[in-house]
């Protein structure tokens, strides 16, 4: 049986949503101390303008936090702000408006108090949207090394070079602003489900 450690992820890229495809089972850690700028509480999506990192703010304690205890701020309307992103990247999108209320929800009217649950409603709306067959549990306590599984929890970052993945491919797909900046690899799950719909699983 093959296993894949994983980090949990704000609307993660294409690379993790291929591993839990590929692998017969995956666990997702939710006892490691939490690693600023990656895609933990952050994601990189298409914009006009080119690529675009959306970031959760966390409520800030004075020692690291382990990432079942991390809090998401409300202090600004960051939920409006990634909705606007949104909206404005992929409005043209072929598949937007058949996908867009199922997502607006947790832009409008859900508030998490939790970081990994939010990251793990969108995952859990992501994973039955594309009808994507995957099989995962969460850890149980923090474990430095795995002696059975592929650990990826810091090789799927935006600080690692996709090329240290050798198990990562994807042939590139259309997304709308490819003709102003050229193909953008490895962008949110969202980005190959707006532009492919329901061929999104077989791009993973």
């Amino acid at each position: 049986m093959s296993i894949a450690i994983l980090p949990s992820v704000y609307l993660g890229p294409v690379q993790y949503y291929q591993k839990l495809k590929n692998y017969d089972n995956c666990l997702i850690e939710h006892y490691e101390h939490l690693t600023k700028q990656t895609y933990r509480s952050r994601c990189d999506i298409y914009s006009p303008n080119g690529k675009l990192t959306l970031s959760i703010p966390i409520v800030h304690r004075n020692k690291r936090q382990i990432m079942k205890d991390v809090r998401i701020s409300y202090e600004y309307n960051w939920q409006t702000l990634h909705w606007r992103s949104l909206e404005s990247s992929y409005r043209r999108s072929p598949f937007f408006e058949y996908y867009e209320d199922d997502f607006r929800p947790y832009y409008h009217d859900k508030k998490f108090e939790f970081l990994i649950d939010l990251n793990e409603a969108l995952q859990q709306e992501i994973v039955g949207l594309i009808k994507l067959k995957c099989n995962y549990q969460f850890t149980k306590e923090y474990q430095k090394d795995y002696s059975e599984a592929t650990d990826y929890r810091t090789l799927i970052s935006p600080k690692e070079p996709l090329q240290n993945d050798t198990h990562f491919e994807l042939k590139p797909y259309y997304q709308v602003f490819e003709p102003r900046h050229g193909f953008i690899e490895n962008l949110s799950i969202l980005d190959l489900l707006f532009n492919q719909g329901s061929k999104t699983a077989e791009y993973l």
